[in-house]
């Protein structure tokens, strides 16, 4: 871990999509170095066990159900976090909702649940926690995106729409919120290793090799190193960095050169 411990003590982070995978492993980052948490997903199932799991390694957590397509329901989330914690200092908008698929086929009702969930759910939390956020003169918020916001990619039409909107947005809201005491930035994961992953994006070898091959430091990430960025950015090291986006991807986003 790259951060000293109690970096984040008497500080409350809120995961959106905390119960599984990266949402996960940031939290555990973020209580590892101090942090009481709140754990947001729409999916009752996966938030008690990632609870549980949490509170075995001496957590304070406290797991709240939400849909963060729904204002509504972030309202609430918010609000059952300050009556648990009195307040909420970093954000990190990690749910997300996803599929490949070509433009061609893609219908208007998978276009729009995507766009709900990594667009509209990321303004969604980054306002209601931004409003708590600027009334206390201080709040750290950290998005997830993908670099096919700026790349494109095949199949990812809805998903590049949503996370260059994210980009947006992150920058938009550095501008405008920094002198509320407020730091906006986002994080750009590359291809890290995960059982989903593995089953989406390289289900044989063949593939799995060729998508190394496209990254020049060959080889994947892994989920640590990812929420090492998300917690740096949130943390006081980073506290003159503002609405950047921090690619952790091997160098995958710069492409392959001349093919060396």
């Amino acid at each position: 871990m790259m951060l000293p411990a109690e970096t984040f003590r008497d500080r409350t982070v809120l995961v959106t999509g905390g119960g599984t995978g990266l949402g996960l492993e940031t939290a555990e980052r973020f209580a590892a170095l101090g942090a009481r948490l709140v754990i947001a997903s729409r999916n009752p199932d996966h938030l008690e066990p990632a609870a549980a799991r949490l509170r075995e390694r001496g957590a304070q957590v406290f797991p709240v159900v939400t849909d963060v397509r729904h204002p509504a329901a972030v309202a609430r989330m918010l609000q059952a976090a300050l009556e648990r914690f009195g307040a909420v200092d970093v954000l990190v908008n990690n749910a997300a909702g996803n599929f490949l698929c070509p433009t061609e086929k893609l219908t208007p009702g998978g276009w729009k649940v995507v766009i709900d969930i990594a667009l509209n759910g990321v303004f969604y939390c980054s306002r209601e926690v931004g409003l708590h956020m600027i009334e206390r003169g201080f709040g750290r918020i950290v998005n997830v995106v993908a670099a096919y916001a700026w790349t494109g990619g095949p199949g990812t039409a809805h998903s590049a729409a949503a996370k260059a909107g994210v980009v947006a947005l992150t920058r938009t809201l550095a501008v405008e919120w920094a002198r509320h005491g407020i730091r906006v930035n986002a994080v750009c994961p590359g291809i890290f290793q995960s059982e989903g992953a593995r089953q989406r994006l390289w289900p044989t070898t063949e593939q799995e090799e060729e998508l190394r091959r496209a990254v020049p430091l060959q080889r994947f990430g892994n989920v640590a190193e990812v929420a090492d960025a998300i917690t740096y950015l949130a943390s006081p090291y980073a506290d003159y960095i503002n609405g950047e986006v921090l690619v952790v991807d091997g160098g995958a986003h710069l492409g392959r050169g001349l093919g060396f």
